[in-house]
């Protein structure tokens, strides 16, 4: 099992799933399967050919998992494949189609469980990818995207009008601005760690805004507003439109008179809803990402020659001119260079709005973990303590750059202060071999609110004062156990409930304390005081070749947490935010 050919008119004679900009795409998934699987016997030609009801008796069964919004979509090509006598190998194709939420598909797939579906089609590849990041997960196998949509911002017609819609155009960063200025423009969005058209929303603002100054602050504001006015799901964002077609519902303050869409779900409200309760489409002038609905087999291994082959089968035929026109019915894009002008009216889309623009270049996987990290610290708010390595060795240079591990560790901390907002609280300690008496470790700002302000300045004025300050202790060692076990202590002692809390570890070397507790005891230690009631993540990094990453990995494990390792440490401001959106993930 696990080693199979292509389908009937698998890449021979069959139209592309995505024409134009998707070809490459499909083409290199072909080149793949065809690689991974071996030949198998040949196949019906075409697998047009229709058999009569007797190929209905010996169908091929296939189950496939689908994001809501695409599931109808799915479920009419089905049944015009059985309807047809469509065929995989002069077998009728018996797909079942089950709508599910793709962030729970992710979840349970990551967790390495067996799955009951045999191919699965979420709104983006982003789940793919984060199923893909975990060595534990249960194998998918991409074989090509059968359909887009782009996101934007939908308004009820009021709002809409009131910014020019839809002669005047805006920026990602404009449209966000305007909702942010407006107590009237409520804007709402889906929980961008459920939702890939709120994720692909926010790495667009935040990827915009970081290009302005005081980016990073700017973005975190962005996120702490959205935060307010989030959904769990598409589904349940549209439930928070005004229900009267004034958009204005009597001023209920609930209600949001914007939201953050895909234009399929814009055109699938808008096909359901009465009289003039439709909504207006804005799409910034600055791209809109879409969702790119990838089709992926699940665990390809344990999958029969038949079922793999029955699958790649209808994903064909969503590519071919009936699953073209059926996709397109329920609102999908099939063609990134041609759109319908019927589909952007029914979605609310009007000229001179930039709909027909080619999307962006999908966002790199470094900005979409750091959009994510930043939302995860800026909703939930964070209660984390830095403990930093002040050791000797960190005078040492990094090469290509002129500056030393510390100047770097400063910069990268300074840049991650950015992206905390005033509720969050922050902590700072350094560490060496006996800073203070016999300990390791001194306190230099205490884990507080960074708006809190006492004396001259706020806490988050003495932090950056703090990590500008950090230097090397001259012949200092290092002594990371029991700092390690001292500052574990200290943040489970004083947990806040309903913040992230989290204890950050930077060293860039081993233990060099003879008089420390042993690697072994400091494991069983942390364990005792690690209480699932009372969270505190530890994340230790090791920064630079000379660290021992297993070290660290085995230290954080025994929290829950994750051991990273840097060797430069201007990475160590996105490996933070990474292990922040693996340790949300978790919970």
């Amino acid at each position: 099992m696990g080693r199979h050919s292509l389908p009937d008119a698998y890449g021979a004679g069959t139209a592309d799933p995505r024409p134009r900009a998707r070809r490459r795409n499909v083409a290199v998934a072909t080149v793949l399967v065809l690689v991974v699987a071996g030949g198998t016997a040949a196949a019906v030609r075409g697998g047009l050919f229709s058999f009569g009801s007797s190929c209905q008796d010996d169908a091929v069964r296939v189950r496939v998992a689908a994001s809501p919004d695409m599931a109808p979509a799915l479920r009419a090509t089905a049944e015009y494949a059985r309807a047809h006598n469509i065929t995989s190998d002069g077998r009728c194709l018996d797909i079942g189609i089950t709508a599910r939420t793709s962030y729970k598909v992710a979840d349970a797939l990551a967790s390495g469980g067996k799955s009951d579906v045999q191919a699965w089609v979420p709104d983006s590849d982003l789940w793919l990818q984060r199923v893909a990041a975990d060595s534990k997960s249960t194998q998918v196998t991409p074989a090509g995207s059968v359909a887009s949509s782009p996101v934007g911002i939908a308004m009820v017609p009021s709002a809409a009008k009131s910014l020019g819609w839809p002669e005047k155009t805006y920026s990602w960063t404009e449209l966000a601005g305007a909702a942010m200025e407006d107590d009237e423009l409520r804007l709402g969005t889906a929980d961008p760690s459920r939702s890939a058209t709120g994720l692909l929303a926010l790495t667009q603002l935040s990827t915009a805004a970081a290009g302005t100054k005081g980016g990073d602050t700017k973005a975190a504001a962005l996120a702490k507003t959205l935060s307010q006015r989030t959904s769990d799901s598409d589904s349940q964002l549209l439930d928070t439109l005004p229900r009267d077609s004034s958009g204005t519902e009597q001023g209920n303050p609930r209600r949001n008179q914007a939201l953050i869409l895909s234009e399929q779900a814009a055109f699938a409200h808008n096909a359901a809803a009465d009289g003039d309760s439709g909504l207006d489409l804005f799409y910034p002038k600055d791209g809109s990402p879409r969702l790119d609905y990838p089709f992926a087999l699940v665990d390809e291994p344990e999958l029969t020659t038949d079922e793999s082959r029955a699958a790649l089968r209808f994903m064909t035929l969503l590519g071919e001119p009936a699953g073209r026109k059926i996709l397109e019915k329920y609102g999908f894009r099939t063609d990134d260079e041609t759109v319908t002008d019927a589909l952007v009216t029914q979605a609310g889309g009007r000229a001179p709005q930039p709909y027909d623009e080619i999307a962006p270049e999908p966002a790199p996987t470094k900005a979409v973990q750091e959009a994510l990290g930043m939302w995860t610290i800026t909703v939930q708010s964070a209660r984390i303590t830095t403990v930093v390595d002040a050791s000797s060795s960190m005078a040492e240079p990094v090469p290509g750059t002129g500056r030393t591990r510390m100047d770097v560790t400063r910069a990268s901390l300074l840049q991650a202060l950015a992206t905390f907002t005033p509720e969050d609280e922050i902590g700072l300690w350094k560490f060496s071999t006996r800073l203070d008496g016999d300990r390791d470790y001194r306190v230099l700002v205490p884990t507080e609110r960074l708006g809190d302000r006492k004396g001259k300045g706020t806490q988050r004025d003495k932090l950056s004062a703090a990590f500008s300050s950090l230097a090397p202790v001259p012949n200092g060692a290092t002594g990371l156990y029991d700092t390690t076990l001292a500052a574990y202590k200290a943040a489970v002692s004083s947990y806040v409930k309903g913040k992230f809390n989290a204890l950050v570890v930077l060293t860039d070397g081993v233990n060099q304390d003879p008089g420390s507790i042993s690697r072994s005891n400091l494991v069983a230690e942390l364990q005792k005081l690690t209480d699932p009631q009372r969270p505190v993540l530890l994340i230790a990094i090791a920064v630079g070749p000379d660290a021992d990453r297993d070290e660290v990995e085995q230290i954080a494990k025994a929290t829950g947490g994750s051991g990273q390792q840097v060797n430069d440490p201007a990475q160590i401001h996105s490996v933070i935010l990474k292990a922040i959106v693996q340790a949300g993930s978790r919970n």
